[in-house]
């Protein structure tokens, strides 16, 4: 039986994750080792290692990792204390290979801490591309540490094969947040307006808004540029708090006084049913998260993308772009609610998956054999034709 260890550090990949774990849980050949850090066991960011505990999983470590402040120093301060952490677990329980996801500083820091023990990374949702946001440097580097990469186009297939991976290394699964989509029931209006508190006498807006972290000097204005536009609809608003990311607590600042009003209802964490299900109901969803441009899809819902934090990253045409402008917010808002809108998104699919990538996954990890070949990466090199180099 192999220990696959799995970092988790927050909700930004635990509904993600849960049908992989799901999976690793089903099969007798994978034994679970859950790695909890980063914003789990923070009250700020909701405490979300209880939903961790009410999914049925055992929490087999716990590392803290996060500092008070969300200065740059501060972030790069917790990645240190996060591979200190987690190099200790590794060395006590010797997993058989690391699994993580996407592109947190809290998951490089788990995939930096396992090089020198030689121990194999599998990772998730790799090639992809977020030039606003310093996860873009986190994703590729976290690619050059890995051994197994599971991506969920082939065109970021491509990337990561670009990025010097040998092909064989590379399996094109889908996003395995929509294998959600399989397995869970959505809640009804009614539920919903009953755990919210809220009455929705429209169809709400779903709103998940994260600092910019290339520009994060910028975050107070962006955000009161954000939720100046918001505040011209007075139709239910759901606000989902942001992630532990550089000056989140600008954010966090206006959202608490944005919070005061009516119709708007700020959740610390509303779990991967609730979020779902509210995008089932919504009118649209507005922000940067990557959930507007990867899960929005399945569900054929308007998306209002705001600024540059998931720039580069491939989407559907549900997705409407927009600089952080509250004048060019208000404009794609009313756009996305519109009739016309709405019908333009009959019968699209979604390119990231149909929701069968957590089989695929797992499948690999109980499989693949764990020997030199897999540990010793050579680089892939493209034939490209050779550019000119200038005389210096």
């Amino acid at each position: 039986m192999r220990t696959v260890a799995v970092v988790t550090a927050g909700r930004s990949d635990w509904g993600i994750y849960l049908p992989v774990l799901k999976a690793i849980q089903a099969t007798d050949e994978l034994k679970l080792q859950l790695i909890v850090t980063g914003a789990h066991s923070s009250s700020l960011y909701g405490s979300t290692i209880s939903e961790i505990e009410a999914a049925g999983f055992d929490v087999s470590e716990s590392v803290e990792m996060l500092m008070l402040n969300d200065s740059p120093e501060s972030i790069a301060k917790s990645m240190g204390i996060g591979m200190l952490g987690i190099a200790q677990v590794y060395r006590r329980t010797q997993p058989d290979i690391l699994l993580v996801l996407g592109d947190r500083f809290e998951m490089h820091a788990a995939a930096t801490a396992a090089v020198p023990f030689k121990l194999p990374i599998a990772h998730i949702h790799g090639g992809e591309v977020t030039e606003g946001a310093i996860d873009d440097a986190f994703r590729h580097s976290i690619t050059k540490y890995s051994h197994l990469h599971f991506v969920s186009t082939a065109a970021h297939a491509k990337r990561v094969i670009q990025l010097g991976e040998e092909p064989w290394r590379v399996t094109v699964c889908g996003a395995p947040g929509l294998d959600n989509l399989r397995t869970l029931t959505l809640l009804t209006s009614a539920e919903l307006e009953h755990r919210l508190k809220i009455q929705f006498t429209s169809p709400p807006l779903l709103v998940t808004f994260h600092p910019v972290t290339l520009e994060f000097e910028q975050t107070d204005d962006q955000a009161e540029q954000f939720f100046a536009a918001l505040a011209n609809f007075d139709m239910p608003i759901i606000v989902t708090k942001p992630n532990a990311d550089t000056s989140g607590q600008n954010i966090l600042q206006h959202l608490d006084e944005f919070g005061k009003r009516p119709n708007v209802r700020v959740v610390d964490n509303l779990g991967t049913q609730a979020f779902f299900s509210l995008m089932s109901h919504a009118a649209a969803m507005v922000g940067n998260s990557s959930s507007g441009i990867i899960e929005t899809a399945s569900f054929q819902l308007p998306t209002v993308n705001v600024g540059l934090r998931q720039h580069g990253r491939s989407r559907s045409r549900n997705v409407l772009d927009v600089d952080c402008r509250t004048e060019s917010i208000t404009k794609a808002i009313r756009q996305a609610l519109s009739t016309e809108f709405r019908k333009r998104l009959d019968g699209m699919t979604n390119m990231y998956g149909n929701g069968n990538a957590s089989e695929q996954i797992v499948e690999r990890l109980k499989t693949e054999p764990i020997n030199q070949s897999l540990l010793m990466k050579r680089f892939y090199d493209i034939d490209f034709a050779t550019p000119p180099i200038a005389a210096g």
